[in-house]
């Protein structure tokens, strides 16, 4: 059965908003929601980026029974994952039997802070394997010592360790990721509708559950949303790695420049109908993805929850 769930965007809310967004997507009665772990927000229109794993020990104390994924943590670079292992731990005893946790190789955008160079895609699959080695070593042994390629971790011991053990979804947006996220993970996390992306996890032996987003911005007015879109979230248009590479924000308003405002209207539903977005779903359940989560753009408390309510939840 699809679980169907709504982002609690960083990049464009602060912490106290983002627990109350938390807090009524329960109430609204979405299955889940998704939260983002970057040190940046991608460009100055969004605005921010509060620390994660603060806003998921308030989330915790306001909700009590709402699934809670973080879409997704970069473990290698910006944290030890030693010390990812470790936030991850507590959290999921704050949310017992509710808390996956999405892990992926990172952006050079949020990671190159501590001053580290930016390594190859190839080489941080490598390194995310190593970190989910130590994270379910951490999370099941009394004791870890680990001297691996990247990686050292020594006499380290998490007391207050996860039970249960919350899954570990691996993020893919092509083949060479979704082969690892088969080989070492328990699902598969993603965004939008990429069959080619499912087809290569399964492929590769992947059993687990996918998760994927799909963009959509809401307004009774339509051009309103096309407008709030193609300003708040450009960076949706971008090709490639760049998303991947791109060091600081400033590259990113540089970049998306040049998204029009045409490719942000022909490439996520924007405005008042339905029927758009229930098509962009039912495609995406089509296909394999077991959780399909929604990003408003903009405020979800500004009418979109009622949309959710009466528009989309009785037709899914």
């Amino acid at each position: 059965m699809t679980a169907f769930g709504l982002t609690v965007s960083s990049e464009e809310h602060p912490p106290a908003h983002l627990v109350e967004i938390a807090r009524q997507a329960e109430e609204f009665g979405f299955d889940f929601i998704s939260i983002s772990d970057h040190f940046h927000p991608w460009i100055e229109a969004q605005g921010h980026s509060p620390f994660v794993w603060s806003v998921l020990g308030a989330i915790s104390q306001a909700t009590s029974t709402i699934e809670i994924g973080v879409g997704v943590s970069c473990p290698t670079m910006r944290i030890h994952p030693a010390v990812s292992a470790h936030a991850a731990a507590t959290t999921a005893e704050l949310l017992p039997g509710r808390f996956v946790w999405g892990v992926g190789t990172g952006e050079n955008l949020n990671e190159h802070v501590t001053g580290e160079a930016w390594p190859t895609a190839p080489v941080r699959l490598e390194m995310l394997e190593e970190a989910i080695e130590i994270t379910r070593r951490l999370w099941t042994e009394d004791s870890v010592d680990h001297r691996g390629t990247y990686f050292i971790v020594e006499d380290a011991r998490i007391f207050d360790r996860p039970d249960p053990v919350p899954p570990i979804v691996v993020s893919a947006f092509g083949p060479e990721a979704a082969k690892v996220a088969a080989k070492v993970g328990d699902g598969l996390w993603t965004t939008g509708i990429k069959e080619d992306v499912l087809e290569t996890y399964r492929a590769a032996g992947g059993d687990g559950q996918v998760w994927s987003q799909l963009s959509v911005c809401w307004d009774p007015d339509p051009e309103v949303a096309v407008d709030r879109a193609h300003r708040i979230w450009p960076n949706t248009g971008l090709p490639g790695q760049l998303a991947q590479d791109l060091r600081t924000v400033r590259h990113f308003e540089e970049a998306t420049s040049m998204v029009r405002r045409e490719d942000i209207e022909s490439s996520l539903p924007c405005g008042p109908d339905p029927g758009p977005i229930l098509d962009s779903i039912s495609a995406a359940v089509d296909i394999g993805v077991d959780h399909v989560y929604l990003h408003q753009i903009g405020d979800p408390l500004d009418g979109f929850m009622q949309f959710w309510a009466e528009e989309l939840r009785p037709k899914l």
